[in-house]
C-alpha cells in the first residue's frame, strides 16, 4: 500500500504543469504588504492603497469607556483578536530588524513600518493602565453568524480585557514582545515613540509575570478560536528575550537563564512555531544571544536552548530524530486548517538561523550529521517557491500573484461588493444568501493574502465555504516579509549578529589573533563597579575586530538616579548608553539603576579595551 501511494504521488507530480521558473520575490513582497492594509480597522489614512476598503469599527471600546478604534482584523472575519494580532506585529518587527536594509532596497521599508505602527498604535490604546490590557473586540460566535462588510457590521462589539483578577500572561507576554520588538524598529526614526513602546513593554511583562494565568480562562470567548494550548510560559520567555534585545538590560537575560529549564525553553523539542507556541522562536533568539557571546554565566543553559533550536531546524530539513511531515510536493504539513501559517513561520526561522550560523561561522548539528547553513536558506526558498506556484497544482497561494491563484477567498470584505461602490445595506444573514454562496470570483481582489493552502496531498479546493484552505490571516503574511526581503537580495552571506559592522571575510590562511588583555573588574568608583570582557573577534579586510561587553553594577543599597561615564580610546560604534558630547549615561529608557542591578553596553573596535571610568553619579 505504501509503495502504491509513493507511485501515485509521483504520477500526481508529473500530471500537473509545474512552473519552476524564478519568482519575483520583490513583487511578492510588495503585494504581501497590501494585505495588511485590507485588514485595517478604524479610520483609514489618506495614503490607504487598498481603495475598496473604508472606515470601520469606529465605536470599538466605547461601551467600555475606552477608545479601541484601530488595529487589525485577524483573518476573514471582523473580530479583533489580541493574541494573533500581537504575534503578527512581533513577526513584522522581527522582519524589519533582521532585513531592514533589504526591505529598503525593495522600496518597502516605509510600508513595513507603517504596518507595524498600525498595530502598536492600537496596543497603546488597548493598554490604558499598567495591569489592564484589552485582548479582544467582538465575539467570534456572533460575528461568524453573520456575513457582512466590516464597514457596516451589526454584530456585537463588546471589548474583553485581562487584569489582576482575570489574568492572561500569554496575551500580555506576546503584546510585550510586540512592543519591545517594535521599539527597536522605531529607535532611530522616532526615538520618543520607541521609548513609549518600551515603557508599555516593561509594564506588560511585569503584569504577565506577576499575575499568571491563561488568557482564554479570562476571555473565554476567545477559547474556541485562539485558545492558548501551550499555556503562558513560552510567551514569558519570548517576551523576556525581546525585552533583552530591545533594552540590553541584564535582568531579562538573567530571566531566560534562571527560567529556561523550569519554563520549558530548554526542554521542549518543537516541530512548529506560530501564534500559540513560541518555544522555537525563543530558542532561536537565545541561540543568537549565545552566538553573540552574551550568555555569560548562563552559557550552559543557553547551549541547551540552542540544541532545541537545532532540533527544530533539523526536523524541517528531514535530518533530525523526529521530522515534520511533508506533502508529496514538498510543503511542510502540520494541520488541515490554515497549514500555511506554520509554513511561513518556519521559513522565517530557518532564514534567520541560516544567517546567524553563517555570521558566526557555525553549522547546524543534526542527528544525521552536520549541515551547512545554506541548506536552511534553500529550505526556506523551497517553501516560498511552493507558495508562489512551484507545486503540483501550479497554484499560487498568494492572492494576486501569478496567473493561477484563489478567486473565492473566505473573507467577508473581499467577497462582498465594496461599500464605496454599492452602499445598499447587507444584512447579517442576507450576506450569506447573496454573497457567501456565490460561485463567482470575489468582487474585490485581496492582493497579497496568503490563504490556508493545500491538504496533506497537495489538493486544494477554491471554494468560499472551504475556510480551512481559502481563509487568509495576518500571521500567515507577517513572517513572510523578512523571508521575501532576504530572497529578493540574493544568496550572499549576511552578518546578522553584528549589523552595521563589516561582514566577516574568510581568510585562506588564518591569522593568529592576539586577544587583548582584559581585567575584571576594570574599575570601581564608590558604589559603581565596571566589568569588561571581550566576547568575540573576527577578521575583515585584513583587520581584526573585537566585540567588548561592559557591565555596570550598582553595589550601593540605594538606587542610582544618574550616572556619567568617561570612555576614552574608543574607536568604533557603541550600543546601550545615551551620549552627550564626550560623556555617556544611562540609556534614555532607564530612569534609574536599582540596588544590586546591572546594565550592559557593547562596543566594537579593532584594538585593546577602551578606558571606561565613572566621572559622576547621583544616588536616590
Amino acid at each position: 500500500m505504501e509503495k502504491f501511494a509513493s507511485v501515485a504521488a509521483l504520477l500526481l507530480l508529473l500530471s500537473f504543469p509545474v512552473a519552476f521558473s524564478g519568482h519575483d520575490y520583490g513583487q511578492a513582497l510588495s503585494k504581501s504588504l497590501l494585505f495588511f492594509e485590507a485588514q485595517r480597522s478604524g479610520v483609514l489614512p489618506r495614503n490607504q492603497r487598498v481603495t475598496w476598503r473604508s472606515h470601520s469599527g469606529l465605536t470599538d471600546g466605547k461601551s467600555s469607556g475606552v477608545n479601541l478604534v484601530g488595529g487589525y482584523y485577524d483573518a476573514g472575519d471582523n473580530v479583533k483578536f489580541g493574541l494573533p494580532m500581537a504575534f503578527t506585529v512581533t513577526m513584522m518587527a522581527w522582519s524589519v530588524i533582521e532585513y531592514g536594509n533589504q526591505l529598503a532596497a525593495n522600496g518597502e521599508l516605509g510600508h513595513s513600518i507603517d504596518a507595524i505602527k498600525w498595530g502598536t498604535d492600537y496596543f497603546i490604546k488597548a493598554h490604558p493602565e499598567p495591569n489592564v490590557l484589552y485582548g479582544e473586540v467582538g465575539d467570534g460566535n456572533t460575528d461568524h453568524y453573520c456575513w457582512q462588510r466590516p464597514e457596516e457590521m451589526t454584530t456585537d462589539r463588546k471589548a474583553y480585557r485581562i487584569d489582576p483578577s482575570n489574568p492572561g500572561s500569554d496575551l500580555a507576554g506576546e503584546t510585550a514582545a510586540a512592543m519591545a520588538a517594535a521599539s527597536i524598529v522605531f529607535r532611530r526614526s522616532n526615538p520618543a515613540y520607541s521609548r513609549l513602546l518600551l515603557t508599555h513593554a516593561y509594564q506588560l511583562f511585569d503584569f504577565a509575570d506577576k499575575y499568571r494565568g491563561k488568557y482564554d480562562s479570562s476571555i473565554t470567548v476567545a477559547r474556541k478560536y485562539y485558545g492558548s494550548v501551550s499555556g503562558y510560559n513560552d510567551e514569558l520567555l519570548w517576551a523576556a528575550a525581546w525585552l533583552y534585545q530591545a533594552s540590553n538590560n541584564q535582568f531579562y537575560l538573567d530571566y531566560l537563564g534562571r527560567n529556561g529549564d523550569s519554563m520549558g525553553g530548554t526542554g521542549w523539542s518543537m516541530t512548529e512555531f506560530g501564534w500559540d507556541v513560541k518555544y522555537a522562536g525563543v530558542q532561536t533568539l537565545v541561540a543568537k544571544f549565545l552566538m553573540q557571546g552574551k550568555a555569560g554565566r548562563h552559557t550552559a543553559v543557553f547551549q541547551k536552548f540552542q540544541q532545541k533550536a537545532d532540533f527544530f531546524m533539523c526536523s524541517l530539513l528531514g535530518k533530525g530524530s523526529r521530522n515534520i511531515q511533508k506533502t508529496p510536493g514538498g510543503l511542510i504539513f502540520r494541520q488541515r486548517w490554515n497549514n500555511m501559517q506554520f509554513v511561513t513561520s518556519a521559513s522565517f526561522l530557518t532564514t534567520v538561523y541560516s544567517d546567524y550560523l553563517t555570521s558566526s561561522r557555525s553549522y547546524l548539528r543534526c542527528s544525521a550529521g552536520n549541515v551547512a547553513p545554506s541548506q536552511l536558506l534553500s529550505f526556506a526558498k523551497s517553501q516560498v517557491d511552493y507558495i508562489l506556484g512551484d507545486n503540483p497544482r501550479a497554484t499560487s497561494y498568494m492572492v494576486g500573484y501569478g496567473n493561477n491563484f484563489p478567486q473565492r477567498v473566505h473573507h467577508r470584505g473581499s467577497s462582498i461588493v465594496s461599500y464605496k461602490v454599492d452602499r445598499s445595506f447587507v444584512t447579517c444573514r442576507g450576506g450569506y444568501a447573496t454573497w457567501f454562496s456565490r460561485k463567482g470570483s470575489d468582487p474585490n481582489l485581496l492582493t497579497g493574502a496568503i490563504v490556508g493552502g493545500p491538504d496533506a496531498y497537495d489538493n486544494f479546493a477554491d471554494r468560499r465555504d472551504n475556510y480551512e484552505q481559502t481563509e487568509p490571516a495576518t500571521y500567515n503574511n507577517a513572517p513572510l516579509l523578512g523571508v521575501l526581503a532576504r530572497l529578493s537580495s540574493g544568496h550572499s552571506g549576511y552578518s546578522q549578529l553584528l549589523p552595521a559592522v563589516p561582514a566577516p571575510v574568510v581568510v585562506r590562511r588564518p591569522m593568529p589573533i592576539r586577544k587583548p588583555r582584559v581585567t575584571s573588574p576594570v574599575r570601581a568608583s564608590g558604589p559603581v563597579a565596571i566589568v569588561q570582557k571581550m566576547t568575540g573577534s573576527w577578521v575583515s579586510k585584513g583587520r581584526t575586530y573585537y566585540r567588548y561587553s561592559t557591565t555596570v553594577i550598582n553595589k550601593s543599597p540605594r538606587a542610582l538616579k544618574s550616572l556619567n561615564l568617561s570612555i576614552k580610546n574608543l574607536y568604533g560604534p557603541i550600543w546601550g548608553l545615551s551620549r552627550s558630547g564626550n560623556s555617556f549615561g544611562l540609556p534614555s529608557w532607564m530612569h534609574s539603576l536599582q540596588s544590586g542591578k546591572s546594565l550592559e553596553f557593547v562596543y566594537i573596535h579593532s584594538t585593546t579595551p577602551a578606558n571606561v571610568a565613572v566621572s559622576g553619579y547621583t544616588l536616590a
